[in-house]
């Protein structure tokens, strides 16, 4: 079993930036993809960004451009650098872990990323 922690949402102005963190319980190995989702209040959850063990990086067309996902160690597996934030990025962000030989997703408890003036 592996627990994940999102960590760096928070309050932020039109145009600012947050990085979030994604850390994971035990070392993981054998990801076959990382990802960040989003949810906000009274929506489904959307794919934000994804990227795959040989380092294929995957956007919505709405934050292209504008966030950055990358990969770090196995104890801290991914990032999400987000600029520009508009306040339609306002929403709970999820960190995602789908494993390589099993398809097992891990999902995060969230963090909340609010953009507004």
């Amino acid at each position: 079993q592996v627990q994940l922690v999102e960590s760096g949402g928070g309050l932020v102005q039109p145009g600012g930036s947050l990085r979030l963190s994604c850390a994971a319980s035990r070392n993981i190995v054998n990801i076959a993809t990382l990802g960040w989702y989003r949810q906000a209040p009274g929506e489904q959850r959307e794919l934000v960004a994804t990227i795959t063990n040989r380092g294929s990086t995957n956007y919505a067309d709405s934050v292209k451009g504008r966030f950055t996902i990358s990969r770090d160690s196995a104890k801290n597996p991914v990032y999400l650098q987000m600029n520009s934030l508009k306040p339609e990025d306002t929403a709970m962000y999820y960190c995602n872990a789908k494993m390589l030989f099993t398809g097992t997703d891990y999902w995060g408890q969230g963090t909340q990323v609010t953009v507004s003036s």
